[in-house]
């Protein structure tokens, strides 16, 4: 797996994992959620998932640092505020939310079996290159954010 590290960008992870999900819906029985509560649980999810994703990369944007995930090495500062203040990858964390929602809207449950997937994923081909470039790059500091903050929450 090392060399696909910083190879495949997060959002084709995360396409990829809702595709599985979706197949697997396609191949296994509903839950039979009712309509209302699977819409809710959809829309809520979606819009908290996709609130966290933009908060993320609008924090980048404001410290003017690279939102590139294939280029770690490139950061030009350690974003620590907004919502990096919970989290290490509030992004990765607003994409795990998209697919539960997604999830509810598939209404199935052998599709969460794809998270575990997603969040390994994440974590080996992203997360864990991510976190040596930002150690290189800014030491001391990222170690003491990365004592303070969560990985994921």
């Amino acid at each position: 797996m090392p060399r696909l590290q910083l190879k495949v960008p997060p959002a084709i992870q995360l396409v990829i994992a809702a595709g599985l999900m979706w197949g697997l819906a396609e191949l296994t029985p509903d839950l039979g959620l009712d309509r209302g509560l699977r819409t809710w649980l959809y829309r809520g999810l979606t819009v908290l998932g996709g609130l966290v994703v933009v908060r993320g990369w609008w924090d980048f944007r404001r410290a003017r640092t690279t939102v590139d995930p294939t280029r770690p090495h490139k950061a030009s500062s350690l974003v620590v505020t907004g919502a990096y203040r919970f989290s290490r990858n509030p992004m990765y964390l607003g994409f795990l939310l998209l697919l539960i929602g997604w999830a509810a809207f598939l209404d199935n449950a052998y599709s969460l079996a794809a998270l575990p997937l997603i969040v390994l994923s994440l974590t080996q081909l992203q997360i864990r290159p991510e976190e040596d470039a930002l150690q290189s790059r800014f030491g001391s500091d990222w170690e003491d954010y990365a004592r303070r903050v969560r990985r994921w929450i």
